[in-house]
């Protein structure tokens, strides 16, 4: 198990200034999740093999394509049936300049995927009575200040993994990307004027999000990424797991982020710190074998490690998002509701409910999805831009579901010219999670 080497976060430097102690106290507020919620959203369902078999197959072919155009620069991605890998795949490379391959074991970095690995380590202290969904920042965080005094009070655990906070979306992910320190950031809330009162709508995240940071350590006396190792990473098996650049960059196989280099080509790069410096919303690498054990465990299959009714805790829709069901052509035509729950966003696809993320940092894009009532699941990560495993994951879908067949990736028509090439007009893109 690769360890963590660097910290973030406010708390770490505040012990001695607060008096804040280092044993974990009592309950604070709020029944756990295993009081809370205690059934599935959905009533479990089969799906015919022959269907399933058909809709592997074909993603098989799909990824084929995807590999002749060189779409991607690498890109690992797998489907789990029934708590089981149905289909693994790797194409590309770690790293295009050497020709390194992409491995089952090749560790990428995550982005926005991480922010599950918080709700969810965040929850087990709950159970534990660390601490509550209700427990007020302010209560603990005496550095916690938004515009409001009263906002200030109200905010809980639950508003800062819920995104309804009150804060503009994105709020500081500018300035983080350009290397302002997060502790000054999170310092500098109590400047930003909100859009509405805490809990009561919508605003994604990244800063933020990751004063749970803050708030583990203060509670429990030790450090956020330690609760995640102990109690994710090492009873999962997931072995390759890390927290940082320096991790990432340690381990025995990694993928480089890409840039494009003409129309069908790829240049490696650097992977940015800025992200890793908010561990909670953004700092977790990860490699496939990794992936499909969190997958695994996220759709009820270690609950000795995840409770099922931790899980349906994390999954219950929380604010509405409804901007997210315009955001892609197979989100206008699937979705017809969004929210986000807490660190995960879930859908109505074609009826149906589905548990969704996201990511995206410079160079690396990735995205993790699962039906619930089907027990049928996949992850993929992929080192350059571009929202090609995110438009081949509706295509499986729509294929074991039944639904009429839709060619969102456009692996099934002439590619465009120069589809791998950046537009020359666009603005200077910003990653900022998703």
């Amino acid at each position: 198990m690769q360890f963590f080497r660097k910290v973030p976060f406010v708390i770490a430097g505040l012990l001695g200034v607060t008096g804040i102690s280092a044993a974990a106290p009592a309950a604070r507020t709020a029944a756990s999740p295993a009081q809370a919620a205690s059934h599935h959203p959905d009533s479990a369902a089969t799906i015919p093999a022959e269907r399933i078999k058909a809709a592997l197959d074909s993603y098989s072919h799909w990824l084929d394509v995807v590999a002749q155009r060189n779409e991607v620069a690498g890109l690992a991605t797998a489907v789990v049936v029934d708590n089981k890998v149905a289909f693994e795949r790797e194409i590309g490379y770690a790293d295009a300049t050497t020709q390194e391959p992409v491995t089952p074991d090749t560790v990428f970095r995550l982005a926005s995927l991480s922010k599950a690995f918080a709700t969810a380590v965040t929850g087990l202290l709950v159970d534990d009575g660390s601490f509550g969904w209700d427990t007020k920042l302010a209560s603990v965080l005496p550095f916690f200040q938004l515009k409001d005094a009263q906002a200030s009070s109200q905010a809980t655990v639950q508003d800062i993994l819920g995104q309804r906070l009150g804060l503009p979306h994105n709020t500081y992910d500018t300035m983080l990307e350009d290397n302002v320190p997060y502790e000054e950031l999170v310092r500098k809330l109590d400047e930003v004027t909100l859009t509405c009162n805490v809990g009561q709508c919508y605003g994604y995240q990244n800063v933020a999000f990751s004063l749970i940071g803050d708030l583990i350590y203060a509670e429990t006396g030790d450090f956020f990424y330690h609760q995640v190792d102990k109690r994710i990473f090492f009873p999962l098996g997931m072995t390759t797991a890390s927290y940082g650049r320096e991790a990432l960059e340690s381990s025995k196989s990694w993928a480089r982020p890409h840039r494009p280099r003409g129309a069908h080509a790829w240049t490696s790069f650097d992977p940015k710190e800025a992200y890793y410096r908010v561990a909670p919303a953004a700092g977790v690498n990860a490699s496939l074998h990794d992936m499909e054990r969190w997958l695994i465990a996220q759709m009820g299959g270690r609950p000795d490690v995840l409770p099922q009714s931790l899980l349906d805790y994390l999954h219950t829709p929380g604010v509405p998002t409804p901007s997210e069901m315009r955001a892609t052509p197979w989100r206008r035509a699937r979705l017809t509701s969004a929210s986000y729950a807490l660190g995960w966003r879930v859908f109505t696809y074609a009826g149906e409910t589905m548990i969704f993320h996201a990511g995206e940092v410079e160079g690396y894009r990735t995205m993790i999805a699962f039906f619930p009532k089907y027990r049928i699941g996949m992850v993929s990560m992929w080192n350059s831009p571009g929202a090609i495993g995110t438009d081949l994951m509706p295509m499986v879908f729509d294929a074991m579901l039944g639904l009429p067949h839709v060619d969102w990736a456009g692996v099934e028509n002439d590619p465009p010219a120069n589809r791998t090439a950046p537009a020359k007009t666009r603005r200077k893109r910003r990653y900022r999670g998703d």
